[in-house]
Order: C-alpha cells, then sequence, then structure tokens
C-alpha cells in the first residue's frame, strides 16, 4: 500500500519501527500531490522541496538517537488562516497574498514541537467566510467542497495530507467533512487555542482536525489541546493516551438521541431516506427527542454574534478595501454594523442559559445524532452549502463530529454529525467510534 493510503498513527509506527523514513512519506505525498492538485486545487501553499528539507531533518534526529515526540516525522496540512513563521499566511484574500508573519500560531508551534511537519497550506474561503476559494471536490470536481476548510477537508479527501487542520465559525469543519466524506472533529470551545489565527468571533471561532479515522483525531488533539495564556478562552484539559482511550470499548452500549433540529424541512428527501434507515438500524440504541423552543433563537443569535464581530474584527479589510472583498463578505460585515448592543448582549447571555437547559440531555445519553448538512456537497464551485446544521452546536461550544456513514444522491458522501457534553470530549469520541464501527460492520 502505498504511505499516502495510510493514517496518521500507521505512519507514525512505521518510522518508529523505521519501516518507513519521513522522507519516504513526504515523496509519497508529493507523488500524490502532482497527480490530484490541478483537479483539486486544495493548496495555498506547497512547496516540496521545502517539504523534502523537513523531511530529511526528521529523519537525521531520529537517526541521531534524539528524543522524538509524538508527531515525529507526520505531515500535516494547515488551514491557511493559521499563521507560519516559514510560509505565507494568505488567509484566502489576494489583499494578504504572499504575506509572512513572524507571529506564528499556537497551533502550529504544538504541531512542530510534536514534531510534526507542516507540509504546507489550505485554501480557506476569503477571510473564512462564504466567499469560496478554488478548491474542488474530490468525489465530483464540478461540486464544491464546502467552507471555510474547504482545502483541509479536500486535501484529506484526496489522500494528498494524511491530517490536516482547520476551523468552524459556523460549520466549516463539520460541513467540508461531510461534503468530502473524511472525519471532521471540532473540540468543546475552549480546548485549542485560536492565537495566532485570523479571528472571526472570539465567542465562536473553533479550531478542528480532518482526518481518516478516530484515532487520528485523538493522536493530533492531544498535542493541540492546551491552555494558553495569550487564549483566555482556553482551559486545561487532560489528553494523556486520549487516541487509545476513545478507541477503549464502551462498559455498555451507548445510548443515543436523534436530534431533527428547526431545519429538519431543509433536509433534502434522499438524505432524509438515508436518516430514516440509520434510525431503523439504531432503534434499539436511539431515542428521538423535541426540539426545545428556544433552539429556534439560536440561528438569530448566532448571527448578530458572528457578524458583529467580524464587523470589529475585520474592520481594516472594509474600511480599506471596501470594494475588493467579496460580495458575502462585505454584506455580513454591514449587517454587523448595524445590530444593536441589547440584542448582542442577550445573544451572549444566552449561550450558557440554553446549553444549561439541555444539558440534562446528557445524564441518560452519550451524544446526540444529527445531519451534518442539508444534504450532498451541491453542483458549483460558486456556493460553499449551508452550515445550518451545525449553528446550533456551534453556538454553544459543544464538541461535535462528522463520520462518513451515509451515502446520498449519487452516491455522493452524506456525514452523520455526532454532538456531545461540552469537556466531556473522550467519552464523546469513543461513543462516535462505537458508531462508526457498528455502522461500517
Amino acid at each position: 500500500m502505498k504511505p499516502y493510503f495510510l493514517s496518521a498513527k500507521q505512519l507514525l509506527d512505521k518510522i518508529k519501527t523505521s519501516e518507513l523514513s519521513s522522507v519516504d512519506i513526504a515523496n509519497s505525498f508529493i507523488e500524490r500531490i502532482e497527480e490530484f492538485e490541478k483537479k483539486v486545487n486544495a493548496w495555498a501553499f506547497f512547496d516540496k522541496d521545502y517539504f523534502l528539507e523537513k523531511a530529511r531533518e526528521a529523519d537525521n534526529w531520529r537517526l541521531s538517537g534524539k528524543p522524538l515526540g509524538p508527531l515525529h516525522g507526520i505531515p500535516v496540512a494547515i488551514k491557511d488562516i493559521f499563521k507560519t513563521d516559514d510560509m505565507p499566511t494568505g488567509y484566502g484574500t489576494p489583499l494578504k497574498e504572499g504575506q509572512r508573519s513572524r507571529n506564528e500560531s499556537e497551533v502550529v508551534k504544538l504541531l512542530k514541537n510534536a514534531g510534526a511537519i507542516i507540509m504546507g497550506k489550505t485554501v480557506t474561503t476569503e477571510l473564512a467566510y462564504f466567499d469560496p476559494g478554488k478548491t474542488t471536490n474530490p468525489h465530483d470536481y464540478t461540486r464544491t467542497p464546502g467552507g471555510s476548510s474547504s482545502g483541509s477537508a479536500a486535501a484529506v479527501a484526496a489522500f494528498m495530507a494524511p491530517v490536516a487542520i482547520g476551523s468552524q465559525t459556523n460549520g466549516s469543519v463539520i460541513r467540508p467533512a461531510s461534503y468530502c466524506g473524511v472525519i471532521g472533529y471540532k473540540p468543546s470551545y475552549g480546548l485549542i487555542s485560536r492565537s495566532g489565527a485570523l479571528r472571526l468571533s472570539f465567542l465562536l471561532d473553533q479550531v478542528g482536525v480532518f482526518g481518516r479515522t478516530i484515532e487520528d483525531m485523538g493522536l493530533i488533539s492531544k498535542v493541540i489541546i492546551n491552555r494558553d495564556s495569550k487564549d483566555t478562552s482556553t482551559r486545561t484539559y487532560p489528553t494523556e493516551n486520549m487516541e487509545s482511550l476513545i478507541l477503549q470499548d464502551h462498559p455498555f452500549e451507548p445510548k443515543f438521541v436523534f436530534v431533527e433540529t428547526p431545519r429538519w424541512k431543509n433536509l433534502d428527501n434522499e438524505s432524509k431516506k438515508a436518516f430514516d434507515k440509520l434510525k431503523k438500524k439504531l432503534e434499539k440504541n436511539v431515542v428521538e427527542f423535541q426540539d426545545p423552543s428556544s433552539f429556534n433563537k439560536i440561528f438569530e443569535y448566532q448571527q448578530i454574534i458572528m457578524e458583529t464581530d467580524m464587523a470589529h474584527n475585520l474592520s481594516y479589510f472594509y474600511e480599506a478595501h471596501k470594494n475588493k472583498i467579496g460580495k458575502k463578505l462585505k454584506e455580513a460585515i454591514e449587517r454587523g454594523q448595524s445590530y444593536k448592543s441589547k440584542d448582542y448582549a442577550e445573544a451572549v447571555d444566552n449561550i450558557e442559559t440554553i446549553y444549561d437547559n439541555m444539558s440534562e440531555l446528557f445524564h441518560h445519553f452519550h451524544a446526540i445524532i444529527t445531519p451534518a448538512t442539508t444534504g450532498v456537497a451541491p453542483r458549483g464551485l460558486t456556493y460553499t452549502g449551508s452550515p445550518e446544521f451545525c449553528t446550533i452546536w456551534t453556538y454553544l461550544g459543544m464538541p461535535s463530529i462528522s463520520l462518513p456513514i451515509l451515502e446520498g444522491s449519487n452516491k455522493m458522501p452524506l456525514g452523520v454529525q455526532v454532538v456531545g457534553e461540552k469537556f466531556d470530549d473522550i467519552r464523546f469520541l469513543r461513543s462516535a467510534n462505537w458508531l462508526l464501527k457498528k455502522l461500517n460492520k
């Protein structure tokens, strides 16, 4: 099997046993990128000579007998909103194209300290909003890969990277993971630092991971989950042996609650059929849940917070380049300038109130099951799809994951979203792994 088909954990094991070198792995991914990048366009920056140089450094370090980090020699792709010292950070806009920064993001620092090789920067929508970049869907080049972490999801789906880092302010990890048929995991709000990344909203921005196995979610997350004084949202969370703990069997079969959410009517018919079959297959483990009325307001609250914060955080781009930024981005910033302070305060206050009201569910159930998207990836590259099945869980800061379990129309991937209790990520991922194994039998 070609190395680019292996998971990050499999690659790590082969490096440890000297079955593969980091240079072997780098050359394999270069081969894959040279074959598919012209069709997928997942990379904002990729330099094969730089990649090989870092791989040689990793091999020399290992052969010298020096201590190795938990990700030594593993290639990781980074969404182009995270600052990197040795690569440009363009934020998906020509206004920043080719620019470099010395203020490297905390996530990138942690990955490098763990021995990972930053292999390149992946395409994002413009300033991580809705105006799309150049990336296509590896399953059908005429369809969107989703956004804003479009390149990260597509690179993993096309086997051009084993794992990738993305971010989500509404549905920007879960949606592209669903469309591209990979696993996308967004931990609880406050577990991963956003320091050194483009800020849209302090209250909503959350870092996520793309890969092809649940084990890889734990392998990468245990490194980047860390308290950071530069991001006051972060907290201490135990991650030792995270990748092995999430693979452990449950002492008894987990129970899930199926939530249609107020936007169920927007799920396309083929996807509704797929989820009906899913519920029947899981009937012993699933109970349906009637949405609380407070869910209806969340869509308005999330928009108020996100767009108000964008109006502030992206003010430079709007004021200096109003006629050069994308139409959707410009309209969102202008809406953000118009909201009243009392509406923003109400939207913020209700994050905790609504979560407290629904958290009792987790006294009886291990996790929530719900659609990840309104259907499969839409045709065309001008629209990145709707994030509406992610909005509730992002607003509440709950951990969520998209699992590539179902198939929708035209045999395109359709993700199943699993949502967990805040700061109970390891048990939540164990439940997601149980679900994945049961449904893939």
